[in-house]
């Protein structure tokens, strides 16, 4: 089937407006939804794009944004959480903003289609999701994931991405600005390990497999090429913004505590809920799908990182991306 209009729920944010952008390059209608119009006017211009400024969690307003659309994505997720909520209440053992973003917000899209009559779905999960896993942010996941694939009526596919890097991430891109201002980074669960998949690459997986009659009610792992370590991941942000930094990994108590700390500070940079999650690798031997190649993490990042080091070393960083 060929799909004319699709809505993205969360395609305001880091990972949707690269899969909303490449929605609209294949000339499909694509509505947007978001709390405030503002935070989406990188997508606004584009020809084929509707930004409507609302709360899908509002009775009703998924219901009316789903009816003229013949196709769902939903990114939509949070990586902090109250700690008590719904979902604690429920039994689930997962906080309140878990519950509503990862839980709830999957039933009432699974609902709104339903009675739309929309047949294709595709979901965002995370790697390592899973009803038994440590963290609430896992848990949380492992049971929309749960929602979706449960939804056998719908054409549903689920994908389950390690950390996600690219031009706005938010994760490559802080260590990079802790660097900026501080000669010594203390790295909680520095062996914790991951393995980094291209923002464009994940985009296009969720793309391709609107029409992927192969990929209805499966699961796919999204990973790039390589496995690092947390504390590799850190010193080589270092090495590419041109700055010799001191990079400390930190003990499983001291990881704890630090989280403890930064969990109470405006931004909530680390919680300990992250800390629980990094105790499952972040990595997965699955190739990604449909063909697609995936980008080095070496290859991308000095593209989109060399405004964050010195001014001598530019010159150095374009040369070696070949640019």
């Amino acid at each position: 089937m060929n799909y004319t209009r699709v809505l993205v729920v969360g395609g305001a944010g880091f990972i949707g407006r690269h899969v909303v952008n490449q929605l609209a390059a294949r000339g499909i209608r694509v509505t947007v939804p978001t709390r405030r119009r503002d935070r989406a006017r990188h997508l606004i211009l584009l020809p084929t794009v509707e930004v409507v400024e609302t709360d899908v969690n509002a009775a009703g307003v998924l219901e009316r944004l789903v009816e003229p659309c013949d196709a769902v994505i939903n990114l939509a997720g949070v990586l902090h959480s109250r700690r008590a909520g719904a979902g604690s209440e429920a039994g689930n053992r997962f906080g309140q903003d878990f519950f509503e973003a990862h839980v709830e917000l999957p039933q009432h899209i699974v609902s709104a289609c339903r009675a739309a009559g929309v047949k294709r779905l595709v979901h965002m999960s995370a790697l390592g999701a899973a009803r038994n896993a440590p963290s609430e942010y896992l848990r949380s996941k492992g049971a929309g994931e749960e929602v979706i694939l449960a939804a056998d009526d719908l054409g549903v596919t689920v994908f389950r991405p390690s950390v996600v890097f690219g031009p706005e991430d938010r994760f490559l891109n802080l260590f990079a600005k802790i660097a900026a201002i501080t000669p010594v980074l203390a790295v909680a669960c520095p062996e914790a390990h991951f393995q980094p998949v291209y923002v464009g690459d994940v985009a296009q997986a969720f793309v391709r497999s609107l029409n992927e009659r192969d990929a209805l009610g499966k699961g796919y792992d999204l990973c790039g090429p390589r496995e690092y370590s947390l504390r590799e991941l850190v010193e080589y942000v270092c090495r590419v913004t041109g700055r010799r930094r001191l990079v400390i990994g930190l003990g499983g108590k001291s990881s704890w505590l630090q989280a403890l700390v930064m969990e109470n500070l405006p931004g909530k940079v680390l919680t300990r809920d992250n800390v629980l999650s990094m105790r499952v690798p972040n990595v997965s031997r699955v190739a990604l799908p449909f063909g697609i190649a995936p980008t080095a993490l070496e290859a991308a990042v000095p593209l989109y990182m060399a405004h964050a080091a010195p001014r001598e070393r530019l010159g150095d960083l374009r040369h070696k991306a070949h640019r």
